[in-house]
């Protein structure tokens, strides 16, 4: 089973409501597909989504690096030799991970089906079902009640609250969903860089103080900014979650031995695919530090194979792998089968999509 060709087009989809972080606003999906065909006619797909503001990448940039750089250099391939394929596609040309990242789940996605297997069963196997989180854009106080609301009454008991945009509203924010959602739903801030490590920990010990009960915290500071994080860590009891500053396996490395997170979140679209998160579980995994799989925007296609990864690893015990469940409709055929908080694996070959997506 041989790489014949690699193609690339463009998936839109509207979103239920505009999706609001610290960091932008997201009226719909718009993301690149890819395929990848064998001289066996099997059929591998991926998608990379281009979000400039964290991987620097846009849909110009993504479809370049995939057609003059990726492919020139795997194309001809045998799928069998995986790690020869993955060298060569991490090798092709410097950061474009969310370019990297579509050709590497296409890949794995036809390693699997090669081998006539789940994907998620090749990648581990640990488990058939997995329940995610659901996202609740940043806006004012009142709307994002309704909106939390909502989501528990469509069963959703894992809330991520997306603040950073106004450090003392934020607290207001959080104090009024609690008391509208009740003690049994678990609530995670996602500050997208949004906040000084003093601010996160004046916040975050004010939210303690008022036994508001928050699971978590997302990169309260920015990337770059591992010293805050540290401090944030070492100054609050909440535990402190690391995404934007992991990109790569040396980061999550990092981040664990100078003790800057207590938990470690992976995203397809910066490690560059399943290969390097793969990595980042098994350093994760040895240093006893729990991770969580998230996605940026995306549509069911690369939500589905971070979702066949975090079914098969151990490690992975926390899902924020809501994108489809954001979007006004699912145009994709096959793959887990999402329903609510619910993301279940199918028993067909590779990611679970049949040789035809349609879009």
């Amino acid at each position: 089973m041989k790489i014949k060709n690699i193609e690339v087009f463009e998936i839109s989809v509207p979103l239920v409501t505009p999706f609001k972080t610290a960091l932008r606003t997201v009226e719909k999906i718009n993301d690149i597909v890819v395929k990848i065909t064998t001289d066996t006619g099997e059929i591998g797909y991926g998608e990379a989504a281009p979000t400039a503001v964290i991987t620097g990448e846009t849909k110009e940039s993504i479809k370049s690096a995939i057609i003059n750089y990726i492919k020139p250099s795997i194309i001809g391939l045998d799928i069998a030799e995986l790690e020869v394929i993955m060298k060569k596609l991490q090798n092709s040309i410097l950061k474009n991970t969310s370019a990297k990242a579509a050709v590497d789940m296409a890949i794995y996605d036809l390693y699997a089906k090669k081998y006539e297997a789940p994907l998620y069963k090749i990648l581990g196997g640990y488990r058939n079902e997995i329940t995610t989180d659901i996202t609740i854009s940043v806006n004012d106080v009142s709307e994002m009640v309704n909106d939390s609301i909502k989501a528990v009454k469509d069963g959703f008991n894992i809330l991520k609250i997306k603040v950073g945009k106004e450090s003392e509203k934020d607290i207001d924010r959080i104090t009024e969903i609690r008391k509208a959602i009740g003690e049994d739903v678990k609530l995670r801030i996602d500050a997208n860089q949004g906040w000084t490590s003093k601010q996160a920990v004046k916040i975050i010990s004010r939210l303690e103080d008022k036994n508001i009960n928050i699971d978590l915290v997302e990169q309260p500071v920015k990337y770059w900014d591992l010293e805050g994080m540290k401090y944030v860590t070492q100054n609050t009891y909440t535990r402190i979650l690391a995404d934007e500053s992991v990109f790569s396996p040396l980061d999550a490395l990092k981040i664990i031995q100078e003790k800057a997170a207590d938990l470690i979140n992976i995203k397809l679209m910066k490690t560059g695919g399943i290969y390097n998160a793969l990595k980042i579980c098994d350093i994760a995994e040895m240093h006893g530090i729990e991770c969580m799989i998230g996605c940026m925007l995306e549509s069911k296609i690369s939500v589905s194979a971070a979702a066949n990864l975090g079914a098969a690893r151990k490690i992975i015990t926390l899902v924020d792998l809501d994108g489809p469940a954001l979007c006004m409709s699912d145009p994709i055929i096959g793959g887990p089968i999402f329903k609510g908080s619910s993301i279940k694996m199918v028993d067909r070959n590779g990611i679970g999509f049949d040789n035809m997506i349609e879009i």
